[in-house]
């Protein structure tokens, strides 16, 4: 087994617009619904393409922000496409939120759009190369993991031959706390330098959430600091950042495409590496089917339970927010891999 086997969803996939994420705007009071006006409110209005960037942008705006997403709660965020009526909800915005090649169709949007404030989270924080699962493993030995430093912002990668087995940037950077602290500093200097008649309050509250994404850092450090395996089994490669920033090992059954259905030659790797490995549990997430988890956890007489990633929350996340629900993955992961 590679070092790190941490697996980044393809960034360019044809016909699929690849969000991370959707927005539950009952549990952010600041936000507006779904379907109300992103703009023309006596607020700074916010369009976010997703929950994460939808959380950053009310964490750090409180009242002074009116923030609407463009992923429904619950909503799979592959599948979103971007209608007319969010569209002209973009246009009327004050300032629109998003990561850059995450989603295809957000990213047309934007570029069409006169926004005055258009925040790549991409580009406040240093995207990696985690390779592609089904590449590294049936490639191995010829190009491998590339070596060359990730670019702090994507667009030049954007301009590269979007070839079949190309690696691309791993966008997940919300489950690393280290990372997400380091783009919700840059969002907040973005709205200070937008709204500045409220620059100090956003300095605030961004204080105040970077401080509370160091303290949810040192829960994970000190919670898997010492287990008995540091290999865990996802659906799909979500949890690259969040692997290599704690010494752990994701091994993706589906790899890029949560939905995708696994080779019979990666499933029996899986079970090998399993018993190799003592992995004890397969991880699935909640907006997707959970089919190809339980099937191999069950051929491989392993377990099954979710490690969430926040995407969205729904009535089924383990928690009502980002911090919760990165408590409650935390709990999982500590279970599963035998944290003493």
């Amino acid at each position: 087994m590679t070092v790190m086997n941490v697996v980044s969803r393809r960034l360019l996939i044809p016909a699929a617009a690849t969000a991370a994420a959707a927005l539950s705007l009952t549990t952010l009071s600041a936000c507006s619904s779904a379907g109300a006006g992103a703009g023309n409110t006596d607020k700074f209005d916010v369009v976010a393409s997703f929950y994460p960037m939808a959380f950053l942008a009310e964490q750090i705006g409180g009242d002074h922000v009116n923030v609407t997403s463009l992923t429904e709660p619950g909503q799979e965020p592959h599948d979103l496409e971007i209608s007319a009526k969010q569209t002209a909800q973009l246009q009327e915005s004050d300032a629109v939120l998003y990561v850059k090649e995450l989603q295809p169709a957000v990213d047309e949007a934007v570029a069409q759009s006169e926004v005055k404030t258009k925040i790549d989270a991409a580009a406040l924080t240093k995207l990696e190369d985690h390779g592609d699962l089904e590449d590294s493993h049936e490639h191995e030995g010829e190009e491998g993991h590339s070596e060359e430093p990730a670019e702090e912002h994507s667009e030049e990668h954007s301009e590269e031959p979007a070839e079949e087995e190309e690696h691309t940037l791993d966008p997940h950077i919300w489950l690393d706390p280290v990372k997400y602290a380091e783009v919700a500093e840059g969002v907040a200097k973005a709205f200070e330098k937008a709204d500045p008649d409220n620059a100090a309050d956003y300095k605030k509250n961004a204080e105040a959430l970077v401080k509370k994404l160091d303290d949810l850092n040192t829960q994970f450090t000190d919670g898997l600091k010492n287990t008995r395996t540091k290999v865990f089994f996802t659906n799909h490669a979500a949890f690259g950042y969040l692997a290599e920033r704690y010494g752990l090992t994701m091994e993706a059954i589906s790899g890029l495409d949560p939905e995708s259905e696994p080779s019979p030659a990666r499933i029996k790797e899986l079970q090998e590496e399993a018993k190799a490995d003592g992995v004890t549990t397969v991880f699935y997430e909640t907006l997707v089917s959970d089919k190809t988890a339980k099937t191999l956890a069950d051929d491989a007489g392993l377990k099954t339970d979710v490690l969430d990633p926040i995407e969205g929350i729904t009535e089924k996340s383990r928690g009502d927010d980002y911090f919760a629900v990165q408590e409650a993955n935390l709990k999982a992961l500590q279970t599963a891999l035998g944290a003493k």
